[in-house]
């Protein structure tokens, strides 16, 4: 459903988001091995959200990647998936057919309607600050 670049890049703001939540700055080698991603694609993807302002990095011994407290607040999946996809999650056809629409749809095409609309309505009410306080979350990832 995702591509793997937005794959990646939703584990690692979710780790950021946890390790920002204890007042931790994190950088890319710890983020890419939580997060099982080789770490230069993960820097890579890190760079575009750094660019799009949903993480924030600074340079030097302390630094690291993190996100500010009240952005947690206000950034929800979809802001991630938006820089990372597009929208083309919520318009593309559930075959990946190119000429799939209303008129001419696929056999799929009225059922997964509904199918994009909630995950749309996930995306965009689910915020950082809600994952960062998932206790069952925090153990996916691994802790040094």
């Amino acid at each position: 459903m995702f591509s793997k670049t937005c794959e990646y890049g939703l584990r690692a703001v979710i780790f950021i988001a946890q390790e920002s939540k204890i007042d931790k700055k994190v950088g890319i080698s710890t983020i890419s091995e939580a997060i099982g991603s080789p770490q230069a694609f993960t820097a890579k993807v890190l760079q575009q959200l750094t660019k799009h302002k949903i993480v924030q990095s600074i340079k030097g011994p302390n630094g690291g990647f993190f996100i500010a407290e009240q952005n947690l607040k206000t950034i929800a999946l979809s802001n991630i998936v938006e820089v990372l996809d597009g929208d083309n999650i919520y318009t593309a056809c559930g075959l990946g057919l190119n000429q799939c629409n209303d008129k001419k749809p696929c056999p799929l095409h009225f059922k997964f309607i509904e199918i994009r609309n909630n995950l749309k309505v996930m995306l965009e009410t689910t915020t950082l600050l809600e994952l960062s306080l998932d206790e069952n979350l925090v153990n996916y990832f691994l802790k040094n």
